[in-house]
């Protein structure tokens, strides 16, 4: 018993693990994973990032167990075979999502500590690896709040903090919106202070070093930083007490685009990059992850619009089954299990192009795009009655998104899917042209023109904020077998949390307890 309390507590609050992306090149700082030992602010930021790289670039566990029987089926990028019990995600899931992310939340924890023994000086110099340590850690701070709602924050990680004190390491749960409110009034105080920060140059080229994101780029640290506000704002804006916060702080973005640059070409794009197939940063796992069990079997709606609208992203994003004669079917979700079986035992179905994506060992672990940020912006235009603005913002954001996908491509050491066709500016535009024809629609339909191109641009690529972006504006419009056998017989709105948490952090969760069934909202999901 006392080594599961133990075990839970450095899940839950806790231990470090630190590491690099090549294990050689921090073993001197970290010779026992399992303890926390002497390190640098810079060391620290390398090993917060690598704690969690496997939940950013594509990895065989985050596919296949985490994301297969959950966001990929209630976003319907897939296609998959209708069973009992469907829409309840699984503990396995839920559980190593969480327990991953609290071994995360505790490297910026430790990271913090050892800022917080520096002197004043030092903590000038090294004011840098804090801030961006921030940005990247409320990224993911935001994916989980929305997957869970409230959840253990401010008073988490801190056992070694709290110098080993157990009992007052067990952390309250914090609600969802004040999570969001601290984290966009940091933000906004970190695209104030970036512009005009001074770094030490032995410092910044250290920096580059130890920045496995951005290699040192302070810009696009900026950019990312102004970028993840737009995704939050854009988020809570339906929220009564967000709205207003939300148009002031977009409009103040947009207005001075020196001060607050955005992400706005793919050569922007935020990415955990792979460069050495050697390392512990890799995309070998994508292949299995996503593959095995038909994972990556393309689901009718996906299918049929991109053939439907002539999208140039077809061939670049999906293969036709082999027994196809070269057409592309998606399986349809509305079909019962036995017909859906047979469908993909025949061959004819198509899946996701292994070439560019699954058995693309290169793939980047992607964090923000030029294209979401297009779509992002669009919405914004459109709400605010700049119908021309959301337009361009919309052709743009398509725009971009065909050729991330063609680049993509260029990234893979796999020809599995056979040589890629180019695309060119005239199938490009003549897709713009099919892509906005209803475009003269009343503004809900326009919204689901922009939606439904997120939604093709997320795919399976970024499945989470796929997730989000789909229960929050409930477009575009989804069709489900209803689970008549089960309780949950429709996609549920948020995923429960560990039973770990009731066991072990009973006190804290009893206080969330109410809050913790599949029906409950996220606080921004009013639709």
């Amino acid at each position: 018993m006392k080594k599961k309390i133990l075990y839970i507590a450095m899940m839950l609050m806790p231990g470090v693990l630190t590491v690099s992306c090549k294990k050689s090149s921090f073993e001197d700082a970290y010779r026992d994973p399992s303890k926390v030992v002497n390190s640098t602010v810079g060391k620290q930021f390398s090993g917060m990032v690598y704690t969690n790289r496997e939940y950013v670039v594509p990895s065989y566990w985050n596919y296949f167990v985490v994301l297969r029987l959950t966001t990929n089926i209630y976003t319907q990028n897939v296609g998959w075979t209708n069973a009992i019990g469907q829409y309840v995600p699984g503990a396995a899931a839920a559980t190593d999502r969480w327990n991953n992310y609290y071994s995360f939340l505790a490297q910026y924890r430790e990271l913090q500590k050892i800022y917080g023994n520096l002197t004043p000086a030092e903590q000038i110099d090294n004011k840098i690896y804090m801030i961006s340590a921030a940005i990247y850690f409320y990224d993911h701070s935001q994916k989980v709040v929305d997957l869970h709602g409230d959840i253990p924050w401010a008073d988490a990680g801190k056992l070694s903090t709290n110098g080993g004190a157990y009992g007052n390491s067990y952390a309250k749960y914090q609600n969802a919106e004040e999570i969001y409110s601290i984290m966009l009034d940091d933000l906004k105080k970190f695209s104030d202070e970036l512009p005009a920060i001074n770094i030490n140059p032995g410092l910044l080229e250290e920096f580059k070093t130890q920045d496995l994101i951005n290699k040192g780029n302070i810009l696009l640290w900026r950019k990312y930083c102004n970028s993840l506000r737009l995704r939050m704002l854009t988020r809570a804006s339906s929220k009564a007490n967000f709205t207003a916060r939300a148009n002031a702080e977009i409009a103040e973005i947009l207005g001075n685009p020196s001060k607050y640059p955005l992400v706005a070409s793919n050569d922007d794009n935020i990415m955990l990059k792979v460069y050495d197939l050697s390392s512990d940063i890799n995309a070998k796992g994508f292949q299995t992850g996503l593959e095995d069990w038909n994972g990556n079997i393309a689901g009718k709606k996906m299918i049929d619009l991109m053939k439907t609208t002539a999208d140039p992203r077809l061939r670049a994003m999906f293969e036709p089954g082999v027994n196809a004669g070269g057409n592309y079917i998606g399986l349809d979700p509305a079909l019962d299990a036995t017909a859906q079986t047979a469908l993909i035992a025949g061959g004819t179905l198509a899946i996701y192009n292994r070439s560019t994506i699954s058995r693309n060992q290169y793939f980047p672990g992607i964090l923000i795009t030029a294209a979401e940020v297009q779509y992002l912006l669009a919405e914004y235009y459109l709400k605010a009655g700049n119908d021309a603005a959301a337009k361009t913002s919309y052709e743009t954001g398509i725009e971009q998104s065909i050729n991330y996908y063609y680049w993509l491509r260029t990234l893979s050491n796999n020809n599995t899917a056979g040589a890629l066709t180019p695309t060119n500016a005239t199938q490009i535009n003549a897709y713009k042209s099919n892509a906005t024809i209803a475009w003269s629609g009343v503004t809900i339909a326009k919204l689901n023109l922009i939606a439904t191109q997120k939604w093709l641009h997320y795919s399976v690529v970024q499945p989470l904020e796929n997730w989000s972006e789909v229960r929050r504006l409930d477009l575009p419009a989804l069709s489900f077998q209803t689970d008549n056998s089960s309780a949950q017989k429709t996609p549920p709105n948020r995923w429960l949390y560990p039973s770990a948490e009731a066991t072990y952090n009973t006190a804290n969760y009893q206080t969330v307890q109410a809050k913790d069934n599949l029906q409950t909202k996220i606080f921004w999901d009013v639709n």
